[in-house]
């Protein structure tokens, strides 16, 4: 290359005659200058050559993990986007029968009372679905005491950042228990009985409703849904729920609750619920005609956390049309209350005692259709979300039916 070099810068000094002929020094200096360049210029070429190598490799990286992760996107929005809970609680009853009617039985027995599993997913800011799906008593099927029951199914939608609505089936916002009852929450290893037998917990419908804040610390909630369906013949409030299974909605029912909460620790809450027809249209009077019965119920608590001391008290009572004194006399008025005080030692170990009375048939008068309760217990908390639960209950029962003393023993996790 350099002779190449060399001849043509010769030939080109011999085309002009005119010039003088540069000096040998003077003709090396121009052959390093143009070597120097042409160093550069192929100095230049191989880092463009060796960047576009570099280039071609990442396109085909971005393209490779674009091809993998095609369906990423979708997965993990689902995944962070989906919730899943539950809570679990098994139950040992030793209780010792004091009516000594003939038949009069004790119980003794140990139940997986219940498994929950909890789905949700949020579909974006403003729109979520929840849904809850409990086992009851370990097995469910013909002949088996479990049962399998979809206890919620619904999406909540944000109008605002103070109001809510949802539709589907839902718990009835009444009482402390029936929207809250995850085993680590509340003293005592069974459901307290007044909230059990009066509300009654667990209870759902199937719905609408609106919910929200009204002013700081004022929370309200309504609600249109099914009613609740007693078959003839029966008359206590429990064995009106249908439980959203091919339920009857000729009637329906109207709730409504205000709530506050404006002070650190305390719960200030009452509800009301109008039913037009506890036997969807099915009651026949005795003039043979048939005739609704329809029903009110008011139901009003407190809960109330100061440092280790708690407290929890609740009333509710139920106003039912005359007509169902046809089937149970004393039924148009089934009522009950209670008051919990506890103590928490630490963070693992508390302790209560609750008294309570209910009654199902108290428009008749007088305590012959009266219970009464004593609890006293303790809880220990092996975690915040897992409870160990020792109880001892006494009953007074009304004459002639089952009156039930004794321990209980449980255990509770929720996640």
């Amino acid at each position: 290359m350099r002779n190449t070099i060399v001849s043509g810068a010769v030939a080109a000094m011999l085309a002009m005659p005119a010039m003088a002929a540069p000096s040998q020094e003077e003709m090396w200096k121009i052959i390093q200058q143009q070597q120097q360049q042409i160093e550069a210029l192929q100095k230049q070429l191989l880092q463009q050559q060796t960047q576009l190598r570099e280039t071609e490799v990442k396109v085909e990286a971005t393209a490779t993990a674009v091809e993998t992760n095609a369906a990423a996107p979708a997965t993990a929005s689902w995944a962070a986007n989906t919730t899943i809970g539950g809570y679990a609680e098994m139950h040992y009853n030793n209780w010792e029968n004091q009516n000594n009617a003939p038949g009069a039985e004790d119980r003794n027995e140990v139940d997986f009372h219940r498994f929950v599993v909890f789905l949700g997913h949020q579909f974006n800011d403003r729109l979520r679905f929840f849904s809850e799906i409990e086992l009851e008593h370990s097995i469910a099927g013909d002949d088996q005491n479990g049962e399998v029951e979809l206890e919620q199914a619904y999406i909540e939608y944000d109008l605002n950042s103070a109001h809510r609505a949802k539709a589907g089936l839902f718990l009835m916002p009444v009482g402390i228990l029936n929207e809250t009852h995850e085993p680590d929450t509340f003293y005592g290893v069974e459901r307290n009985s007044v909230e059990n037998k009066i509300i009654p917990t667990t209870w759902w419908e199937g719905g609408v409703a609106l919910g929200g804040e009204i002013l700081p610390g004022f929370g309200y909630d309504v609600a249109v849904t099914g009613g609740l369906g007693l078959d003839l013949g029966k008359y206590k409030i429990r064995d009106g729920r249908q439980k959203v299974s091919e339920a009857d909605a000729d009637a329906l029912a109207y709730t409504g609750r205000l709530k506050y909460t404006g002070i650190a620790g305390l719960e200030l809450a009452a509800s009301v619920q109008y039913q037009e027809d506890l036997y969807q249209e099915n009651f026949i009077d005795l003039s043979g005609a048939n005739k609704a019965v329809d029903a009110m119920l008011y139901e009003a608590h407190v809960v109330y956390q100061a440092g280790p001391f708690g407290l929890k008290a609740l009333a509710a009572r139920w106003d039912i049309d005359d007509r169902i004194e046809q089937v149970a006399l004393g039924a148009s008025v089934q009522e009950g209350w209670y008051v919990e005080p506890s103590w928490r030692f630490s963070e693992k170990l508390g302790v209560f005692t609750r008294y309570g009375e209910w009654d199902n048939e108290a428009g008749a008068g007088g305590n012959d259709t009266r219970y009464e309760q004593w609890d006293v217990g303790v809880n220990y908390w092996l975690h915040e979300n897992v409870v160990l639960k020792a109880d001892y209950q006494f009953q007074d029962a009304p004459r002639g039916k089952d009156e039930f003393n004794g321990f209980n023993l449980g255990v509770g996790v929720s996640f």
